[in-house]
């Protein structure tokens, strides 16, 4: 989609080139800004600079290619040579789980440690990955950036896998952490100037709290439409058509409430985790996140349970057909995934999975790759459908019955008609679908 020139391009930094690295380097090339990424790992940045993304994510690649032809884009390997002569650097780094269940920040710590004697004086330091809340003060404190005048703000990244360019180029909202609002503004004005969304000016403790709200409640929600559609299996309604119900009730909106084997990926765990470790850092017990995230794991036990019962108990020596590996589809992001977690208990089990996925791939004992989703059905004594793939639903399911040895099909995303299915000679099963 079109987006008209800024008036006045910066020279920027990005210092992370992952999802979030990439897509903002990217995004901000795609706006007219100068924009240098530093990344440390040399195989990344090779395919970086050649054009090509190491990880699938609609049109990103196009519009990686574009600003590298266009001189706008560039990839160092030295952090200090990305930040040379940056207005604004932005960190991308990852946060990943720690023992404790809340966030590692060694590695953004370290990063933003080594890099502070290298700003700019005046520079603005955005900090992008999800941090626990007081992070950009805590980082305002440090003597380097105090000595630069360096104004650390936060500045949360809102990306979904799967959409993540439209939704740098038109994004809901824009939220900016700062102890000066004027700076924020600045900011926002500099950097995002043409784009579309909400600004939300507010203070940096706020920011980093927006964040983490937004994902758990995201989570919440997806765990509520299971626990629904649980209970529609047992009382024989039809949970698509429950959820559909109370999805065109304007204060609530149908937005995830789709019923399937749990939420996954590398935000929704990993910030809901955090986020239960930071109230409990507080003496807060935030019940309702324990609940979610001991629902969401019984999900995934749920869905096996779905499987072992179409194997009339007999999972040891079984053969299971596995279409989807990724935790969602139009990503190859396997990251808590639900597919390949039941993946993991049905080899535990003894079955033999043979698994199909356009763009993920694993690697696990008991567990075959192959071509497509036919070759994933052949021989197969139960079918799980895992990830909603799009190409999934246009499988010839006559076809499908002929290659199968068994006759049950588990649909856990709820993505092809059951008539299509039971029409075909198949037996079907899917996430509270409890109406014949």
């Amino acid at each position: 989609m079109p987006v008209k020139d800024l008036i006045r391009p910066i020279r920027v930094a990005v210092i992370g080139a992952g999802y979030v690295g990439v897509t903002q380097a990217a995004g901000l090339a795609h706006l007219g800004h100068e924009v240098r990424v530093g990344e440390r790992d040399e195989n990344r940045l090779t395919s970086l600079r050649s054009g090509r993304i190491p990880f699938f994510e609609p049109g990103l690649e196009d519009l990686v290619s574009a600003g590298l032809a266009q001189e706008r884009l560039g990839f160092y390997a030295s952090n200090r040579k990305a930040v040379e002569g940056a207005s604004v650097v932005f960190i991308t780094l990852p946060t990943p789980t720690g023992e404790d269940g809340g966030a590692d920040m060694s590695i953004l710590d370290q990063a933003v440690s080594d890099l502070a004697s290298d700003l700019e004086p005046g520079a603005a330091l955005a900090i992008k990955s999800t941090v626990p809340p007081g992070t950009v003060l805590r980082l305002s404190r440090l003597p380097e950036i105090i000595q630069k005048k360096v104004a650390v703000q936060a500045n949360p990244e809102f990306l979904r896998e799967g959409s993540a360019v439209a939704d740098f180029l038109q994004p809901d909202r824009i939220v900016i952490g700062s102890t000066d609002r004027e700076q924020a503004e600045r900011l926002a004005d500099e950097v995002y100037g043409p784009l579309p969304g909400k600004r939300i000016m507010v203070d940096p403790t706020s920011a980093e709290m927006i964040k983490y709200a937004s994902n758990a409640y995201l989570a919440t929600r997806l765990t509520f439409a299971n626990s629904i559609a649980n209970l529609c299996e047992e009382i024989g309604a039809d949970a698509a058509s429950v959820l559909e119900g109370i999805g065109h009730d304007h204060r609530i909106g149908p937005h995830y409430l789709a019923p399937g084997p749990g939420y996954g990926g590398s935000c929704l765990p990993k910030d809901v985790s955090a986020l239960h470790e930071i109230a409990r850092q507080h003496g807060h017990d935030l019940q309702l996140l324990a609940t979610v995230m001991e629902v969401n794991g019984n999900q995934r036990r749920r869905i096996f349970g779905k499987v072992a019962r179409a194997l009339c108990g007999e999972v040891s020596g079984s053969t299971v057909g596995l279409w989807g590996l990724s935790f969602k589809a139009d990503t190859d992001d396997i990251r808590h995934s639900p597919a390949v977690d039941i993946a993991v208990r049905l080899t535990r089990a003894g079955a033999n999975v043979q698994a199909y996925d356009p763009q993920a791939e694993f690697s696990l004992p008991g567990l075959e790759l192959v071509a497509d989703p036919l070759a994933a059905a052949a021989g197969a004594d139960a079918l799980l459908i895992a990830t909603e793939w799009e190409q999934f639903r246009q499988v010839d399911w006559g076809r499908v019955r002929e290659l199968m040895r068994g006759s049950e099909v588990v649909d856990a995303r709820n993505l092809v008609a059951r008539e299509v299915v039971e029409a075909a000679g198949l037996c079907y099963q899917g996430v509270g679908r409890g109406v014949r």
